[in-house]
């Protein structure tokens, strides 16, 4: 019994020191290899012998982590169509470096999960725009993969999609122009539009302000106040409507004060924005969080030492480096609140020419079997997601553009 308990101390005492040496050798290559990064590109030395510039996400890091990741990218060769891999700016290879620490397929093999990582760039998804570094599709299987999927999303998505426009415009265009000079028609536009002006920019000016506050500081129940913005997502669109009528109607705990000073809320444009901007809440914000969190506070607190107050802080430093996720944001926002249907299907009552949207008459005159009325505002609404999308794919665009500067 005594030898087993002094083979199981022995034991132990075996694996504590395999790990503090694992770690110490972790700590020691990270080192090393930092070094190295260091010692051929010094401070302020950028690249050079290149044509192209590598999408580098760097101006969300600190001036250090930026110099190592240039280094670490140019030790590896990658992002630059003259610089061979695995060779120095002098033309020297590594190996011949005095005091380089790392290999030359190591330091490749970070520098390309460091491009990995950066290439999302530094508003998210956004900075990945344009194609990837993938292999062809070579093989059966993946070949048939490639082809169910395309397969499924044509079924799902291209063929209804092209199937609005025909039946739209089945009758011609003469009748398809006529339904959309009709008088309720022009009113379920005129409404769209007003809950999107009127949702929209309240909706980014409180995402702005609780994307900054939430990640600028830290105070209790934070992790419940992220959890409150994603509320709108978990729940359905329909019971959203029946609580603000609950709410709000005239048995609800505030309909009978409202209805005493003369304010209709359900059935009415104030409930129906009510339950567009509860839906469209957390795009802006969700979409600034995590830019905001990778920001490098170094440009806000230097600015500050300079004598700058809160708002030019904002508006020359922090405004210019999320303003792509912030256009993204509103995108978003406004997609949605022109296509919501549950909702505000629930609060305004669908009342033809008072409170129906665009998506509450494609409803209404497809249950009445005038079908290519609903067609024909099916179509506008399938216009403004395209135009949606254009935008976006701009966006994106521009975004990827300046992160690779």
């Amino acid at each position: 019994l005594q030898w087993i308990q002094a083979r199981e101390r022995s034991i132990n005492s075996s694996r504590v020191f395999l790990v503090v040496l694992s770690l110490a050798s972790a700590t020691y290559k990270a080192m090393a290899c930092r070094a190295a990064a260091s010692a051929c590109c010094p401070a302020g030395a950028g690249f050079s012998g290149r044509t192209s510039a590598p999408c580098f996400p760097t101006a969300a890091l600190a001036p250090t982590t930026r110099r190592t990741l240039r280094c670490v990218a140019s030790l590896s060769g990658i992002g630059s169509s003259s610089m061979q891999a695995g060779q120095l700016r002098g033309g020297a290879s590594i190996t011949s470096r005095p005091g380089m620490a790392c290999s030359q397929g190591k330091l490749q093999r970070i520098g390309r999960r460091m491009l990995t990582v950066l290439n999302a760039g530094a508003a998210g998804a956004m900075g990945g725009h344009g194609g990837s570094g993938g292999k062809p599709v070579e093989g059966f299987w993946p070949k048939l993969l490639v082809g169910a999927a395309i397969a499924y999303i044509a079924l799902i998505v291209l063929i209804p999609f092209a199937n609005v426009f025909v039946q739209a415009f089945g009758n011609g265009v003469h009748a398809f122009a006529e339904h959309l000079l009709d008088p309720d028609f022009l009113h379920a536009v005129k409404l769209t539009l007003l809950l999107a002006l009127v949702s929209v920019p309240i909706n980014v000016i409180f995402g702005l302000v609780a994307a900054i506050n939430i990640t600028r500081n830290e105070f209790p129940g934070k992790v419940f106040l992220l959890s409150l913005l994603d509320l709108p997502f978990s729940i359905s669109p329909v019971v959203t409507g029946l609580m603000l009528t609950l709410l709000y109607g005239r048995n609800g705990w505030f309909g009978p004060a409202l209805a005493a000073g003369g304010v209709n809320v359900v059935f009415a444009f104030g409930g129906m924005a009510l339950a567009t901007m509860f839906v469209t809440l957390p795009f802006v914000v969700r979409e600034l969080i995590p830019i905001l969190e990778t920001m490098d506070l170094s440009q806000e607190e230097a600015a500050r030492s300079l004598g700058a107050n809160d708002w030019q802080v904002f508006w020359n430093v922090t405004l210019p480096n999320i303003r792509w996720g912030l256009l993204y944001g509103t995108i978003l926002t406004n997609a949605r609140a022109m296509g919501e249907f549950g909702a505000v299907s629930v609060i305004s009552g669908n009342i033809l020419g008072k409170t129906q949207t665009l998506t509450l008459f494609v409803e209404s005159a497809y249950k009445e079997y005038n079908t290519e009325a609903a067609f024909a505002a099916a179509v506008l609404l399938s216009s403004l997601a395209l135009l949606t999308l254009f935008i976006k794919d701009k966006v994106e665009a521009a975004a990827a553009a300046e992160t690779k500067k």
